[in-house]
């Protein structure tokens, strides 16, 4: 099983992934030894969507399309789940 999430940082960004452990990537994001240059200046991070795929393509195409949304049309998705 595959998780599509977006976090918010401590700056009100949101930072959008896919993992197989969600618990153990969100503790990587907030981590002093965080791999992602996006969310190592913005922690702490908090999930605030996600959702389950069967295989890592689906989560990976499901992962584009997020990344190409606008942040309002994110927010709607967050507040909407």
């Amino acid at each position: 099983m595959w998780t599509l999430y977006m976090l918010r940082c401590a700056d009100g960004s949101l930072y959008t992934g896919i993992t197989t452990n969600l618990n153990r990537r969100i503790e990587e994001h907030n981590s002093e030894s965080s791999i992602t240059k996006f969310t190592r200046g913005r922690r702490p991070v908090q999930c605030v969507f996600s959702q389950i795929f069967s295989d890592r393509s689906s989560a990976s195409k499901a992962e584009i399309k997020m990344k190409k949304m606008t942040k309002t049309k994110k927010e709607e998705l967050i507040i909407g789940q």
